[in-house]
């Protein structure tokens, strides 16, 4: 009877009597050899299987001779080159229902890149960077040695290194490798994994390391809850159920920079003149220079009499937009914080750099990797809460791509851009159940929402409404199941703010989200955009405590608030491919309308008994419902039936 755990065997395909260097094949069997990782040195190619079928096919670098000494380890074994670079395969879990296991290359000398191709295999993906363009599933995607941190271009303000496929297993870089990927540009169906010691990542230390792991489960859903188990990590908290029972109203995308007291308190009166109530949030342009972290008082003379009014209308909660830069000429901030060390430079001592309210080099980003700068910002915010009678904060930016483009940062060199990202959040979570934040890298376990980046107001996969759907997927996918939609209807930058449709179809999808942000308002069109958005509202609050429900179990248990549909049954290949659809938990299908002009679309219901919301009718799935008309003012969804 075999022995339960990693057996690890050296195949020869060569004569037995032949010298350990000669052989070329090796394997790692885990679970009584259902799951089986088989490394070929003469094609580098590194093979998984479970119970016979292959679920990774990764191309190892054209680094690793054929002649590489193999040494076994307690746990696996290595390969070392000729040049003294060493691959180490490692046991890393090994149970009945999944199995995990590293590839690990410590001390890459910095001259030596390493690229290892993961084969697609035809399958569906999940996962990956998010981008303007979010497509799903991402094996549509395209990267050209992309950069996997989190940055401002292409909305990837998540940059995770994680790739899920429907075939039950994983990819996982870990955070500090200095990675790049190529996917679909120059090697279609390969996810080319390459690190190398170029900027954005560091340049000045000797050598990197390059990890990842590799799960295998018996489904996409098991091996997805085994990462958060064992990489991810889940949420310590979540967000306060006032954020999810009623709107948030930033004066953002209506206002932009043009607010002042007088502009604020109107928005404020107007809201709840049409029937609405929920969070105010005071956005741009508050501050008397962009850093200076206190008030323009010629735009805001008594903030506090503000807020107290603000508040007097029925608002319980009022939130502040918050940034972590400090523009050059707002004095005395710029040169305190640059006289004491307080600002992120270059190795030649600049610190110097842009972000979207300055122009370029006329800004500095906040080094939060220095304890003592924490602290100090810590305080400054401290002193506006006590100020203003405001109760928390939405924070701003983060990406590691602010910093000037070759940053000294108080760590470890191999950690350099990343880690100010995880910093700066690990700061500002600390304000409060009512925190949000737009980047993120390795923080899921932060009890904060994480906001989508700032979506266009227009139809399309350019950053529009369909991507309010996918990103939403994406981000779930990723470990981070807090989830805030950004503003019904996008920003509408270039001047173009959404049409009477596209705002309540964008409010319709936003419905089975965690929360619904306003700054465009119903009454900016019609009493029939009003009634539908008050309707809305209703139904997104009476599904509050599902909301709720889901909160919590993701900080039990990790699990998504807001699956893919595959979650219900991780074999239908159908599910598979949906992007048009989502979960709320595990009892709740949401069909939105995002084509314009379409009063019907087709929608796919999984294997059980599903409850039309609108309607009542009872469907038994795996079923399509075609043509399913979609008036105006409805947003299709189904609840599982309990009969």
């Amino acid at each position: 009877m075999m022995t339960r755990g990693v057996v690890i065997t050296a195949v020869c395909l060569l004569p037995l009597l032949l010298p350990t260097s000669a052989q070329s094949e090796y394997s790692l069997t885990f679970n009584e050899a259902t799951t089986v990782v088989n490394l070929n040195l003469q094609s580098r190619e590194l093979r998984v299987t479970q119970n016979g079928r292959l679920v990774q096919q990764i191309r190892l670098s054209a680094n690793l001779s054929p002649t590489a000494r193999h040494a076994e380890t307690a746990t696996g074994f290595t390969l070392t080159n000729d040049d003294g670079t060493v691959l180490e395969l490692s046991r890393d879990v090994d149970r009945s229902d999944y199995s995990q296991f590293s590839v690990v290359r410590s001390d890459v000398p910095r001259s030596v890149a390493i690229v290892d191709c993961v084969n697609l295999l035809g399958s569906q993906w999940y996962g990956g960077p998010q981008q303007k363009h979010q497509y799903w599933p991402v094996q549509k995607q395209h990267y050209n040695r992309y950069s996997m941190v989190a940055k401002e271009a292409d909305n990837s303000g998540v940059g995770d290194r994680y790739w899920l496929n429907a075939l039950g297993s994983f990819v996982h870089v870990d955070q500090w490798a200095p990675l790049f990927v190529d996917q679909n540009y120059g090697q279609p169906g390969f996810l080319c994994l390459e690190t190398r010691a170029s900027l954005p990542y560091d340049t000045h230390g000797p050598s990197y390391d390059f990890r990842y792991t590799v799960g295998v489960a018996t489904d996409a859903k098991v091996a997805h809850m085994a990462a958060v188990r064992e990489l991810f990590g889940r949420p310590t908290g979540h967000p306060a159920q006032s954020m999810v029972a009623e709107p948030i109203w930033s004066t953002w995308a209506r206002y932009k920079r043009d607010i002042d007291q007088t502009v604020v308190q109107q928005f404020a009166q107007e809201i709840i003149n049409n029937g609405f109530r929920g969070q105010y949030e005071l956005d741009d342009d508050w501050e008397q220079c962009y850093g200076a972290l206190t008030f323009n008082r010629t735009k805001f003379p008594n903030i506090r009499a503000s807020v107290a009014a603000i508040k007097s209308l029925g608002f319980e909660r009022v939130t502040l937009w918050i940034h972590p830069f400090i523009n050059k000429g707002c004095e005395p901030w710029y040169s305190d914080a640059k006289r004491r060390g307080f600002l992120v430079a270059d190795w030649t001592g600049s610190t110097d750099t842009e972000w979207w309210n300055s122009q370029k080099g006329q800004a500095a980003y906040i080094d939060f990797t220095k304890g003592e700068v924490r602290e100090w910002f810590t305080a400054r915010l401290d002193a506006i809460l006590q100020e203003s009678g405001i109760d928390s904060f939405k924070f701003d930016a983060g990406e590691s791509s602010w910093t000037p483009p070759d940053p000294v940062l108080n760590g470890p060199l191999t950690r350099r851009p990343t880690q100010i990202v995880g910093d700066y959040l690990r700061t500002v979570a600390t304000f409060g159940d009512l925190v949000e934040v737009r980047s993120a890298q390795a923080t899921q376990d932060l009890p904060v929402f994480v906001r989508m980046i700032d979506k266009d107001s227009n139809w399309g996969w350019n950053n529009g409404l369909p991507t309010l759907l996918t990103t939403l997927l994406q981000l779930n996918m990723v470990g981070y199941p807090l989830v805030l939609p950004d503003m019904v209807g996008g920003n509408g930058y270039d001047n173009q703010p959404p049409s009477k449709e596209l705002f309540i179809r964008w409010l319709q999808a936003n419905v089975f989200m965690p929360s619904i942000q306003f700054s465009y308002v119903p009454w900016d069109f019609d009493p029939e955009t009003v009634t539908i958005s008050l309707a809305m509202i209703q139904l997104h609050r009476s599904i509050t405590p599902a909301i709720m429900e889901r909160f919590a179990l993701a900080v039990s248990e990790g699990a998504p608030v807001n699956a893919p549909l595959w979650w219900l049954d991780p074999t239908d290949r159908t599910a598979q491919t949906i992007y048009d659809q989502f979960l709320l938990g595990d009892d709740i299908i949401a069909a939105p309308v995002i084509v314009e002009n379409a009063r019907a679309r087709d929608i796919y219901l999984p294997k059980g008994a599903w409850t039309d919301g609108n309607t009542g009718q009872k469907h038994v799935g795996p079923t399509w419902l075609r043509n399913y008309p979609v008036p105006l003012s409805m947003i299709p969804y189904f609840t599982r039936s309990t009969e």
